[in-house]
């Protein structure tokens, strides 16, 4: 049976036999496949997601640098407040900064220094050298960066004063040695010509902010040998108003002072 000649044809052979008939310049391209229209659309979501993640990383990256800023303001007080030789290292933690800031409220705030010199009442009659110095400071609060605005919920410390130190702050005659003897006792090692002896004294404290240091046993040592030894006291000057010594020890290193306060200032006590 043969097609009838006259009768029309399909709409899709149509469009077929007219688009062979077209110069191929005129033809029109081929569709692309489905699933290359697909890739392209995703493409919307995935650059929202690239905007997201580099919003992101702006507000971490301008949140440490915010940081970093008022850790660097915030050691310059302490500096200027606790009359430090140097400049401490501050650390403020907890994330992100920004919420901390804008509260002016700073829940934890750590401060270190190292080989900072103070001066001292002391029988030396000179300057007080702490080997290491470190400060945990809990509820900051603070209307700007400034020591005498800021109060602090709760301020431990402690810091470590060498056996050099103590015998140069105590005045300590030169060929006596210092060394930890256990408990809050120092031996002294006794090593001048034919006289080589050892002595035991006693660290304990004495006031808010002093500590004093007495020979219990002198071991038959001449007390003029002993000098200063034989009892003196010195202070630890510049702690914050309302802060003060809670004990002493005796390390291996020397003495270790623990110092605390709560609801107080970074101003100094006068």
């Amino acid at each position: 049976m043969s097609a009838d000649p006259t009768r029309p044809l399909p709409e899709w052979q149509q469009q077929q036999w007219q688009q062979q008939q077209q110069p191929q310049w005129q033809q029109r391209p081929p569709e692309p496949p489905t699933f290359v229209t697909r890739r392209r659309r995703r493409k919307g979501p995935l650059i929202a997601l690239i905007t997201v993640i580099v919003i992101l990383v702006l507000l971490v990256v301008s949140d440490r640098v915010a940081n970093a800023f008022a850790e660097n303001q915030m050691a310059s007080q302490v500096q200027s407040s606790l009359a430090l030789s140097g400049k401490p290292d501050v650390t403020i933690q907890g994330f992100p900064f920004w919420t901390q800031l804008l509260a002016k409220d700073f829940k934890t705030v750590n401060i270190s220094a190292s080989n900072e010199t103070i001066n001292s009442a002391s029988a030396g009659g000179g300057a007080l050298e702490i080997k290491s110095l470190n400060a945990t400071l809990h509820g900051l609060h603070f209307q700007g960066f400034s020591s005498n605005s800021a109060t602090v919920d709760q301020f431990n410390a402690s810091a470590l004063v060498t056996f050099t130190a103590l015998a140069s702050v105590g005045g300590i005659p030169q060929g006596i040695t210092l060394t930890s003897a256990g408990g809050n006792k120092i031996n002294a090692n006794i090593s001048l010509g034919p006289l080589s002896d050892t002595a035991q004294a006693q660290v304990t404290q004495t006031g808010s902010n002093t500590i004093n240091v007495k020979v219990i046993d002198a071991g038959g040592i001449p007390s003029d040998v002993l000098g200063n030894l034989a009892n003196f006291s010195f202070s630890i000057p510049k702690l914050p108003a309302g802060v003060s010594i809670k004990s002493v020890s005796v390390t291996q290193e020397g003495v270790m002072v623990t110092i605390s306060g709560s609801h107080t200032t970074l101003s100094q006590n006068s």
